[in-house]
């Protein structure tokens, strides 16, 4: 079974809370690291939380949602190892796995609906790297 690893500021908590459960019924072991409500949270301590998760657990992916995304994937991305990938439709999900290996997805909650986030969940969990030319560019990645 895959492990996903979730989180989100307030504003993605009602978009976080319905992928959860769509992801634990596709068959995932889902880990939610928050926010646990609607009230007013900062995305940094949510971003860190799935990041270090990711970094430490191998085979781990990360979903992340903020207003725009932005925040989370800034934060993700400070990690080692992290390829967040901010997203706002199928196809840029997909090549975030496809072409940039990308191992945290950051969904923008106020511009994306619940079945645009599923989708591009989706296609994020089941698309492979290509490797390929793409390898040795992601090997130039980490600082």
């Amino acid at each position: 079974m895959k492990k996903i690893i979730i989180g989100s500021d307030h504003a993605g908590f009602k978009m976080k809370e319905h992928l959860r459960v769509f992801l634990k019924e596709a068959g995932y072991e889902v880990t939610d690291k928050g926010a646990y409500s609607e009230d007013s949270a900062d995305y940094p301590d949510f971003a860190h939380a799935v990041a270090r998760e990711v970094e430490e657990g191998g085979k781990v992916t990360g979903v992340l949602l903020c207003g725009s995304a932005n925040g989370v994937a800034i934060t993700a991305n400070k990690h080692a190892g992290i390829r967040a990938a901010l997203c706002w439709n199928s196809e840029v999900a997909s090549l975030a796995r496809l072409h940039n290996d990308a191992n945290i997805i950051c969904i923008p909650a106020r511009f994306v609906n619940n079945a645009e986030a599923e989708s591009m969940v989706t296609l994020f969990m089941t698309t492979e790297f290509e490797g390929g030319r793409h390898q040795r560019r992601v090997e130039k990645i980490d600082c």
